[in-house]
């Protein structure tokens, strides 16, 4: 999907439609000391293989796109689903 690098959509806090920024998000720096991550942690200590088995067949080809937008006017974050697809690029 080609997906344009700005958008004019609704704003919540500006109240009116503005000029969004489209981005692809990126992920956030996970968190050590998680609930998760410890009870992770946890299980890989001492013998033994991956704690949940690993994947050995994959089911979906595809994932779901998303896109962050950044408005231009305050700078409000917000992300859009676009659904199912192979590849995601940014058209000027």
């Amino acid at each position: 999907m080609k997906a344009p690098t700005v958008l004019r959509v609704y704003c919540r806090r500006c109240n009116k439609h503005t000029e969004h920024a489209v981005k692809k998000p990126s992920k956030g720096k996970p968190r050590s000391m998680s609930w998760g991550q410890r009870q992770l942690e946890r299980k890989r200590r001492g013998y033994g293989g991956e704690p949940r088995g690993r994947l050995r067949r994959k089911a979906k080809t595809t994932k779901k796109g998303v896109l962050l937008l950044v408005c231009k006017v305050c700078g409000m974050k917000k992300t859009r689903v676009v659904g199912r697809l192979t590849r995601l690029e940014f058209k000027e």
